[in-house]
């Protein structure tokens, strides 16, 4: 599987992490690090109690590791819980649905580990 091949399998977008990282070799080895940093899984684990200020950090640095990585679906629901989050911001979203979105958020993290165990793997 190359790196491009990955991205098509994870929805993530190759055109613009390309565009940051300037270097497919590049792109895989940042994109293989995101297991092992742990970002994503702070994230799932963010919305067990609810303190907006572990969240909105939380949300903030996954935001950022995707947009670096182009994975805009993961970077989508992190800037939508980070701006929900943000301190002065009044929420919109209920604790239920901050639990669904991170539930996605989940869904989608578990296929983007799915494709890196694949990607690591070769095939």
């Amino acid at each position: 599987m190359t790196t491009k091949e990955l991205y098509e399998y994870i929805g993530g977008n190759y055109e613009n992490a390309l565009k940051i990282l300037r270097m497919d070799k590049m792109i895989g080895r940042f994109i293989q690090r995101l297991t092992s940093s742990q970002v994503c899984e702070n994230m799932l684990t963010a919305g067990e109690e609810m303190d907006p200020v572990v969240i909105f950090e939380t949300a903030h640095a996954v935001k950022g590791v995707c947009v670096n990585l182009g994975l805009d679906n993961l970077g989508g629901i992190a800037h939508e819980l980070c701006e929900e989050f943000r301190p002065g911001h009044t929420r919109c979203l209920t604790d239920d649905e901050v639990k669904a979105r991170l539930e996605q958020f989940g869904a989608m993290y578990e296929r983007v580990k799915e494709g890196l165990r694949l990607f690591a793997e070769g095939k």
